[in-house]
């Protein structure tokens, strides 16, 4: 009998070498694709279908259809902690970015022991955020126990909640959320500020140009791409907020009357304390459009034109 033609070997030969390659990458993709479609994709796909249910584990879901979006909007705690989370961002963020901006752009200069002082930055974020988390709690005590109302007695100042403040408790905890956040952003804006190429702050100096007007034209425009990644990337990490607030306010999570409860956090107790599952999915919805909308606006205004 006569073998049959190589008709598929002859198809890939004809195809371009353009055309090969788009193939093999494909092939390659294709795995870690389905991979992340099952652990990700799937999963939001089953929390959108949960959410227009009422399940509490213990008896099969029933459709209630957009019950509970109803319920959420109704909800007085859900707008509380709705503002608290925007609160996180819209606190969090500038001053994160700021600070860590300052350091990394002094840092920069700096030739004695920099390997070593820019691990000590990094060294938090490496930390765990639930011993920090505890660590920081400690701090905000009151005297003979608390570090911060300690140092305020000694210099003869009152003694302040802090975590007991409906008022104080939120930015209690913002501060060590963007402590710990510092190590990481400082070393991408290091990173950044050395792909701008030195030929331009040579020439600007030679033409006799500030500092500060090297640094408003030519530094902080060829840094966007850098500032856009990191805006986006620390706004995620506030919306989430959830390790410090737990932690810092273990015996009465959400702060006093819930003045630091975010929306992670309300998901968590609905979920796992109320095992509302249906209300809890609706949350998480939630938190994916508000994530969602946040990084797209984000990155519109700061995108390239």
């Amino acid at each position: 009998m006569r073998a049959a033609p190589a008709t598929s070997g002859r198809a890939w030969d004809r195809l371009s070498l353009r055309h090969k390659r788009v193939i093999w990458a494909w092939g390659f993709l294709a795995l870690p694709i389905v991979f992340y479609g099952m652990i990700r994709f799937w999963p939001t796909l089953e929390a959108l279908a949960l959410s227009f249910t009422n399940w509490n584990l213990l008896k099969p879901a029933s459709f209630v259809g957009f019950e509970n979006y109803i319920r959420l909007w109704n909800d007085p705690l859900f707008w509380q902690v709705f503002r608290n989370t925007f609160a996180y961002l819209i606190i969090g963020t500038p001053i994160s970015l700021i600070i860590s901006f300052v350091i990394a752009y002094y840092l920069d200069r700096v030739r004695f022991m920099h390997g070593f002082i820019r691990a000590l930055y990094f060294l938090p974020f490496l930390t765990t955020a639930v011993a920090m988390a505890w660590v920081w709690r400690w701090f905000y005590q009151p005297v003979p126990i608390g570090v911060f109302n300690g140092l305020l007695t000694w210099l003869g100042l009152p003694q302040q909640p802090f975590l007991r403040s409906t008022t104080q408790a939120l930015p209690a905890i913002l501060a060590p959320a963007v402590w710990a956040g510092l190590g990481f952003q400082v070393i991408i804006f290091i990173a950044g500020l050395r792909a701008i190429p030195t030929s331009y702050y040579e020439a600007a100096r030679i033409d006799g140009v500030s500092e500060f007007t090297i640094l408003r034209r030519i530094t902080i425009p060829l840094l966007k791409p850098t500032i856009v990644f990191l805006v986006v990337f620390s706004s995620i990490g506030f919306l989430r907020i959830f390790d410090q607030v737990y932690n810092m306010n273990f015996n009465d999570p959400g702060g006093p009357l819930n003045s630091t409860k975010p929306l992670v956090l309300m998901i968590y107790q609905t979920a796992f304390k109320s095992f509302d599952m249906g209300y809890a999915a609706a949350q998480t919805v939630v938190l994916f459009m508000i994530l969602l909308v946040v990084s797209l606006i984000q990155l519109r205004i700061l995108k390239d034109r």
